[in-house]
């Protein structure tokens, strides 16, 4: 086996960073009498640049197609499509949703990657999608956020596989990452921000036709963790909620963290 190669504070052995951006100021002048207006200028000139722009996106998508003689097509679809599509499904008799990351969704890792594949949990009602700032933990590995400000909250960690480890080519599993106590002490600071020694109350591992999953319970701060791996992708889902909420809704809880699997 390879050699395995673990980070406590990030996933990546290079940490993506956003570059700052700078915000300029208009300073605003008196106009003289007859002259257009410059804001209205500015305004007219981004929006044709603008135009520009996305007809050159147009034509490079068309150009980069042409480039990738089998899965091409896949891999810059994810890439063109930006933003959050929609993926919960009609809610059941309990007002429970489930949602499937849509094959749409953007957030591969780049050309040359094969898309994510799919995965899957459910939610009780009231549970929304959040929106994903590449400055939240776990940077731009961050896949998805759900939560329930009264309720918790849960994110997926989705990262490649060969970025901690080298040997697991395009069909790897849990089991090749690592053992339990192993993967938990690698990636739970990921989950929950600091180091878990002494946290973790139980770990088991479950079989969901034919896949394994970690499955793991950490108090303080209270989380239910799940992790497993898919493809060339290594998935960390995890379920977190402060104390009351915990009280509250703690078996909620238990039934999103059990409903995750890879599709």
């Amino acid at each position: 086996m390879g050699s395995m190669m673990f980070s406590g504070s990030c996933f990546t052995l290079k940490c993506n960073q956003a570059q700052p951006h700078s915000a300029g100021k208009r300073l605003s002048r008196p106009k003289a009498s007859g002259a257009a207006d410059p804001e209205f200028i500015d305004k007219e000139s981004e929006q044709n640049a603008g135009l520009f722009k996305r007809r050159l996106a147009l034509v490079s998508g068309v150009s980069l197609v042409s480039s990738f003689p089998k899965h091409g097509l896949a891999v810059v679809k994810q890439g063109l499509l930006a933003g959050r599509i929609p993926g919960l499904s009609d809610p059941d008799g309990q007002g429970w949703r489930t949602y499937q990351r849509p094959d749409e969704k953007s957030g591969g890792h780049g050309v040359g990657w094969s898309p994510i594949i799919p995965y899957l949990f459910s939610v009780p009602p009231e549970w929304e999608e959040v929106p994903v700032s590449i400055a939240d933990l776990g940077g731009t590995e961050i896949d998805l956020r759900f939560g329930n400000p009264k309720e918790g909250r849960l994110f997926v960690i989705v990262a490649p596989v060969l970025r901690f480890a080298d040997n697991l080519g395009d069909n790897a599993t849990i089991e090749k990452v690592g053992p339990p106590e192993k993967v938990i002490s690698a990636f739970g600071p990921e989950a929950i921000g600091e180091n878990v020694d002494g946290k973790v109350l139980s770990m088991e591992v479950k079989d969901y036709s034919g896949r394994k999953y970690y499955q793991y319970e950490l108090e303080p701060p209270h989380a239910l963790i799940t992790a497993t791996a898919a493809g060339n992708r290594f998935y960390l889902f995890t379920v977190t909620a402060n104390g009351l909420q915990w009280k509250r809704h703690y078996k909620d809880l238990k039934r999103i963290s059990d409903s995750f699997r890879v599709v």
